[in-house]
């Protein structure tokens, strides 16, 4: 009997040092992993790219399209109501306009065989090849489209999402599979949804995009009105070197030779942002000198057979959206050649004001320091950040030397940061630098950095 106790005693005590063991082996979406699984959209079959922050569809047979971006439960991406769920044939006499983001070529045209029709093609809408390639750790899926014979290119495009972060990466490749040398430009051309979802047939009024203007720009204004009126008060560019563009209903293209290698779109009324960057080839040609296009769809002015003007509803109706354009330089390729495109894009939280992009994050209200009778230093200003971590202020004396560091706040993506502290500085600092610090301790750049202004007389009486 004694025997037989101590057995099930054993087995007893061996069940409980498993059991822990056997729960943590379970599947979880947790902050260090990603996946990929097939699912349903809108009707479509689509592969889900997916992490704590982020889920990505992407439907391979419609061009190899990422068809949504979803960040903390807000989609970006104009999804057409009229295609939900459909796929039709390439059909290059018709533009089948999904929605979603995807690659297309330039020069556009008919002139001559240099020129890229569009509409839907082989090249836009041909069935995708899917292939996962990684899991886990980091997501990553690889799109492959057919051998196009039009335009002579097979264009291939890998889609990244690493565990611990929403940055998604892309990489995308254009070979030529033709017997003679070819040149194009590789685009990349991404739909955000500019409807007002709290009024019905509305578009938002509170949408603006955004992109360096260059200042020593070879286009007249320091940008260029391919298509639309001249004069369009949507259109501008701000004191501080940035260009403008606040959403209207009306069709205009716009192009830009823009190179700090960004563009951002920024919804005021959800207050959500996601952010486009790009290298720049400054010592290769662009298609027109443009690197960023924005298009914003509806009614096309244009004139009749007798000079009279009218608005035509467009191409593509009613619904609301934009078009942020990224564009490759134009490249000449030998047979076999490839040429690569790469760019990331960065999801984050926006405000009521934009003040442009750093390595870490947007700015939505400047960063303030001023140094106070005490000695402290009172920080102020908000930012959209774009990896998870803690904020760290690096401190500098008027000579440039650090004279140390302080942790501020934790951050997340999800989260809009607003600052409002005081610091007790080791020494006197004349100058910080606001740093993010991801959760590996690894530094992921500058938000903004300023001079510590010092507090009037008067203004301490005040205060």
């Amino acid at each position: 009997m004694m025997r037989r106790y101590l057995v099930v005693l054993l087995i007893c005590w061996l069940n409980l040092k498993a059991s822990p063991a056997q729960t943590k082996a379970e599947p979880s979406q947790s902050n260090s992993s990603c996946r990929i699984e097939t699912t349903n959209y809108e009707g479509w079959s689509a592969e889900q790219l997916s992490n704590h922050w982020l889920q990505l569809v992407v439907v391979p047979q419609n061009g190899g399209r990422l068809m949504q971006v979803i960040f903390a439960g807000h989609p970006y991406l104009f999804v057409n109501p009229k295609y939900e769920g459909k796929y039709l044939p390439p059909d290059p006499s018709h533009w089948f306009n999904y929605g979603g983001d995807k690659l297309w070529l330039l020069p556009e045209g008919n002139d001559d065989e240099q020129h890229w029709v569009g509409n839907s093609d082989l090249l836009d809408d041909g069935p995708y090849a899917f292939r996962k390639v990684s899991e886990g750790q980091e997501c990553e899926i690889e799109l492959t489209g057919p051998a196009d014979p039009q335009t002579g290119l097979q264009i291939r495009r890998t889609i990244h999402l690493d565990a611990d972060s929403p940055r998604i990466r892309f990489h995308a490749t254009m070979q030529n599979k033709t017997g003679h040398v070819i040149e194009w430009s590789m685009q990349s051309v991404s739909q955000y949804d500019t409807a007002d979802h709290s009024a019905s047939a509305r578009s938002n009024r509170n949408f603006w995009t955004f992109t360096p203007a260059n200042p020593t720009s070879g286009y007249l204004n320091r940008y260029h009105v391919r298509f639309g009126p001249a004069e369009n008060p949507a259109v501008s560019v701000r004191d501080d070197g940035l260009f403008a563009l606040h959403y209207v209903h009306l069709a205009a293209e716009l192009w830009l030779d823009s190179t700090p290698g960004w563009l951002a779109v920024v919804d005021g009324d959800s207050r959500y942002a996601m952010v486009e960057r790009f290298r720049y080839e400054k010592n290769d040609a662009y298609p027109g000198k443009a690197s960023v296009i924005f298009w914003t769809n509806g009614p096309e002015m244009r004139l009749n057979s007798e000079g009279e003007p009218s608005l035509t509803i467009g191409g593509d109706g009613i619904p609301y959206y934009l078009e942020a354009e990224i564009n490759s330089p134009l490249v000449q390729l030998r047979p076999g050649e490839t040429r690569d495109l790469d760019t990331e894009w960065f999801p984050t939280r926006a405000g009521g004001e934009f003040h442009g992009v750093a390595d870490a994050g947007i700015v939505v209200r400047p960063l303030q320091a001023t140094r106070l009778a005490t000695g402290h230093i009172r920080l102020s200003g908000s930012f959209g950040v774009f990896f998870a971590g803690r904020l760290v202020a690096h401190l500098y004396d008027e000579h440039g030397t650090s004279v140390g560091t302080m942790p501020l706040t934790q951050v997340d993506p999800v989260d809009l940061v607003v600052l409002e502290s005081e610091l007790t500085p080791p020494a006197k600092p004349s100058r910080i630098s606001l740093h993010l610090e991801g959760a590996n301790g690894l530094d992921r750049g500058s938000l903004q950095e300023v001079r510590i202004e010092e507090i009037q007389v008067g203004a301490a009486e005040n205060h």
